[in-house]
Formats: structure tokens, sequence, C-alpha cells
């Protein structure tokens, strides 16, 4: 049996709902590492910036899951939905750090930061362009918006890698290595996912 096979197999006896929990395992650790003085002496930034970069890494995994299934035949679809779910998650507590913590409520600072900071804006740009893939990330909304359209819509998670991954480059202070490979990782990813798409509609108008 080969690897791929191997993993296949294994995937079709796992369910996807046990990531759920996991995923959440990292989190509750982030802030019992805070609370008990482990992050340093500005834990509440420490933890807003690795929560930041799970989270990326959880939308790297997710655009990985295609390109995995057709170059090398492994198939890790089922998972995608709740990798997908759970990169929110820890966007949304990666903000809500940002908010409660680091400038604890204080509305007009934090929206001039955004305005200011470009790293900051194209942060929160890539945050809002997550909603609607949460919000319509269930078969109920596959339904009604019909698989085209919603296929559409999901490909704003393109944009939402790449912003994430520009933000976590001006996040750092100069031109430090790990952002840089985030960065050429997800290019590749994205590369991967613009020749299947071509190849896709070539086949396509080969046929018509």
């Amino acid at each position: 049996m080969s690897i791929s096979q191997a993993i296949n197999s294994a995937a079709r006896r796992i369910p996807a709902w046990p990531l759920y929990i996991l995923g959440a395992l990292p989190i509750i650790w982030a802030f019992y590492a805070g609370i008990n003085g482990l992050w340093g002496v500005d834990p509440a930034k420490a933890i807003e910036r690795q929560v930041g970069r799970w989270g990326l890494q959880l939308l790297m995994v997710s655009l990985a899951i295609t390109p995995l299934r057709s170059h090398l035949n492994i198939n890790l679809i089922k998972y995608r939905r709740a990798i997908g779910l759970l990169t929110f998650f820890y966007i949304v507590v990666h903000l809500l750090v940002w908010v409660v913590l680091d400038f604890q409520f204080y509305w007009a600072e934090m929206w001039g930061d955004i305005v200011k900071r470009p790293y900051i804006t194209i942060g929160m740009s890539g945050f809002l362009v997550m909603l609607p893939l949460a919000i319509t990330s269930n078969n109920f909304s596959i339904r009604k918006m019909g698989p085209m359209l919603w296929g559409k819509l999901h490909r704003l998670s393109y944009y939402a890698v790449a912003a994430g991954g520009i933000h976590y480059l001006l996040v750092v202070k100069g031109w430090q290595v790990k952002p840089m490979y985030y960065l050429a990782i997800i290019a590749t990813l994205l590369l991967l996912r613009i020749m299947q798409a071509r190849k896709k509609a070539a086949k396509r108008r080969v046929i018509a």
C-alpha cells in the first residue's frame, strides 16, 4: 500500500468532528500560558501574534487540500470545512485579543490604526472577506446558492491567505526569514490552484 493509499484509508475511518475539539486546545493553552506568565512581559501581544500565526497556518493547510488531492492523490476533502471554520475561529480570537486586551475597546484608537497602519488595514480586509466564507460553510448555503456560485464565493479564501501572509510580513520588524517562508508557500499553493483552474477551463473548451 502506498503512502497516499494509507492516508486515504485512515481518512475514511477518522471523522472530522474531533478536529473541532483538538483545534480548541492550543487556544486554551495560549491563555493558560498567559495567565501563568509564560509569555513574558507582554502576554497580550504574544498571544495575539501566536494565535494569528496558527490561524494563518490553518488557512494554508485548507488551501493545500485540493492540490494534495490533484497532485499526490491524497484525499482530505472531508476535513476542509472543519479546518476552514477552525481557521476563522483562530482569526476571530486573534482579533478579539487585539480589541479587548491590546486596545481595551478604545474604538477611536483602533480605527486610527486600521486607517494609518497598512499591516492592520490588510489584515482587517482579510478578516472581512472570511466572514461570508464562514457564514456559508454549511450544506444549506451550498443548496441555496448552488455549487458554482458557492465555489466562486469561496475563492475569496485566496485573497484571505495572501492578505494574511502580507499582514504577517509587515507585522514583524525587518525582513525576517519565517514570514518569507510563509509567503513562498502561499505563492506556491496559489500558483497550483491557478494552474489547476486553467487545466479545467481548457478541458471544458475541448469538450465544448
